[in-house]
Parts: structure tokens; C-alpha cells; sequence
């Protein structure tokens, strides 16, 4: 059996961790709203429920852990790394080149975390944020020592939570969630057009990847009008969390439901264990794991320096699948996740299913 470390937080491109305490103002103001609008404001941002108003773009930003690099790494793809002032996102890797040395380099605040390794709410206030961006609402949930969104508004704070994360499910999140935070984060800080731009090139490069998947799956079944990337099986993949422990059993850090799923579907595959869970892990015996049929295997490298290993290991324990007879696995880190990197983990995978297409 494989070993594994156990984790003190959920992972997931789209996970939480940690909350805050209580309280509001009777008429909460804000920074971003005193005084005259900046060119190209006031706008408008409804979410989970609230509708906050800017009159300029933040300049003193603090992006909680949430066990995700989605925010700091949109952040970055925008050209916003100078507005933040704390930033407690860390993966240590990533598909991007220079992105992990990248956020490596952004202020810490120099506060100490919590056991959830997130900004409790005495040092949060304390960083005197006009923003704060988590992945879910579970960072501003009281029960666990955060700072809520009232009590963030009554410092003269905004708040905002990554799309699908409202509510803490992250099992629905697809790609065109990661295209909302960008462009949220776009109006936020007036930089629509860079949206925009990073948008138009995650549709186009993936639509290039489904083109060529679906145009070599047309040339295998005959070239016959009707013969999609439909026409034969999408290969079963394994996405897997290296030498990571979520649960009891011996796999529990296998991705059930989620944007990952949406990057396999659009890279030409399917989840071979979509339907052992409806929330995003699936936590299964080796028993279950060895009687599905498993074509490719995604690792998903997190605080893990040998990945690779882990997945030869892997295919070696069972060298019943299709994956171990054919030695097909690839290694993704935070492109998988929600995220402004969703293409080139599509390409990837793509590229590992289907080397005929490229």
C-alpha cells in the first residue's frame, strides 16, 4: 500500500478552511465607496447574495488560504500582484512558469496563522484590508475565528467569495466559474479588457484542444460524418491526489465531482469515479479502486516533490488497468484547479489521452 500523509485541510481548487467572529455596524461604510467614483466607476459585484458597490479599485487587498492559489494566481494573471498586501495562498508548484516563485514573493503581512494555516480575524482586521478574497464563505465563518463579511463591511472592508463557493460546494465549479472570478475581478479593479483578453484566450486555446480531439476521433472511426469525439468511449481517468489522506479509507483523496471534471470533458475523457460520490473526493477501499477500469491516471501534486513516483507506484499496484499496461499517467499541479490556468491542463491531459491528435 501506498503511503500517504494525512492533511489538517480539505484541498480542492476550491476547498475552505477557516472562519470569524461577530458583530456589524448600524451603517456600514467603505474605502472603496467614500468619496467621488474614480473614471470607469461606480460598479456593482452581486455576490452570494450582496451587492457591494465600488467607487475605485482596491489598493489594500488580503486573499485568505482556502486551501486554493485561485485568487492570488487571478490576481497575478491580471497584473494585480501589487495591490495585495497579505496574501496566505500558497502550492508551492505550478503549470504557469514563474507563477509559484511568483506568489512566493508576495507579502505574508507577517501574521501568524491559525491551525488552518488561514489569517485569523484579530490579525485580518488588523492588516487594515479594503478587500478580502476567499475561495468560499467558510472564511468568513465565525464559528472558526474569522472575521465576517459584517464585520469586515464595518472596517471599512469589502468582501468577496469565488464563484460556486457561497455555500461551500465546490462539486458544481466548472471552468466557465473560473472565467467569472477573472472577470469579477475584472470590474472590481477596472481592468475588464485584461479579463477579457485572458478569457478569450482560455476559450480559444481550448476549443483548439477539443477540435483536434474530436478531428482525430472522426479520422479512427472512418472519417464518417456522424463520428464525434462521441463515436468511440471517452477514456476513464483516475484524478488523484499524491500521497494525501482526506478520509478513513485507503484512497481518499480520489476527485469525485468538481471542475475537473469539466477539464477532462473537454479534454476528451471522463471521470472514472464520478459516480462513487457526489460531493468533490470520493473516499473508497482499494478494493473498489481495483475493480475499476482506469485508462489514464492525473495526479494532482500538492506540497509533494515526487509526484512522478507516486504515480508510477501507483500503476504498479495495479497493473490490471489499461492506465499500468499502457504507462499512462500525467502530473498537473494548480492548472486543474479554479483558476486562470484551466487551458493548459486540458491541453495536458488532452495531449496524454489522445498523442494521435497533436
Amino acid at each position: 500500500m501506498l503511503t500517504r500523509r494525512p492533511v489538517a485541510v480539505t484541498l480542492a481548487g476550491a476547498l475552505c478552511l477557516a472562519a470569524a467572529a461577530c458583530g456589524a455596524s448600524p451603517e456600514p461604510t467603505s474605502r472603496a465607496a467614500a468619496g467621488a467614483a474614480a473614471p470607469g466607476y461606480p460598479v456593482t459585484v452581486d455576490n452570494c447574495g450582496r451587492s457591494t458597490t465600488y467607487t475605485k479599485a482596491p489598493d489594500r487587498v488580503v486573499v485568505m488560504n482556502g486551501a486554493s492559489v485561485a485568487e492570488v494566481s487571478s490576481l497575478l494573471a491580471l497584473g494585480l500582484g501589487d495591490r495585495v498586501v497579505a496574501n496566505a495562498q500558497s502550492y508551492g508548484m505550478s503549470e504557469v512558469p514563474g507563477r509559484a516563485e511568483a506568489i512566493k514573493k508576495l507579502p505574508t503581512g507577517d501574521v501568524t496563522l491559525n491551525d488552518a494555516y488561514d489569517i485569523p480575524r484579530e490579525a485580518l482586521i488588523g492588516l487594515n484590508p479594503d478587500l478580502v478574497l476567499s475561495t468560499t464563505s467558510y472564511g468568513f465563518d465565525a464559528k472558526n475565528g474569522f472575521a465576517t463579511r459584517d464585520e469586515l463591511e464595518a472596517v471599512q472592508a469589502r468582501s468577496y467569495v469565488s464563484p460556486q463557493g457561497c455555500d461551500q460546494d465546490t462539486s458544481r465549479m466548472t471552468v466557465d466559474d473560473s472565467y467569472t472570478l477573472l472577470r469579477d475581478l475584472g470590474r472590481i479593479f477596472h481592468v475588464d479588457d485584461r479579463a477579457e483578453k485572458l478569457v478569450k484566450a482560455s476559450r480559444e486555446r481550448i476549443a483548439d484542444v477539443e477540435a483536434k480531439v474530436e478531428a482525430n476521433a472522426k479520422a479512427k472511426a472512418g472519417a464518417t460524418a456522424g463520428a464525434a469525439a462521441g463515436g468511440e468511449k471517452a477514456p476513464n481517468v483516475m484524478v488523484v491526489f499524491s500521497n494525501m489522506s482526506m478520509g478513513g479509507n485507503d484512497f481518499s483523496s480520489i476527485a469525485a465531482q468538481g471542475i475537473w471534471n469539466d477539464v477532462l470533458a473537454k479534454a476528451g475523457g471522463a471521470n472514472a469515479f464520478a459516480s462513487a460520490s457526489g460531493t468533490s473526493f470520493a473516499d473508497l477501499s482499494k478494493e473498489k479502486v481495483a475493480a475499476t477500469s482506469v485508462d489514464a491516471l492525473v495526479v494532482i501534486a500538492y506540497n509533494d516533490p515526487h509526484p512522478a513516483a507516486y504515480a508510477r507506484e501507483l500503476l504498479k499496484e495495479f497493473p490490471q488497468w489499461p492506465a499500468a499496461k499502457n504507462n499512462r499517467y500525467t502530473v498537473l499541479s494548480d492548472s486543474i484547479y479554479l483558476g486562470p490556468s484551466n487551458d493548459l491542463a486540458v491541453e495536458k491531459i488532452a495531449r496524454m489521452l489522445h498523442p494521435d491528435a497533436f
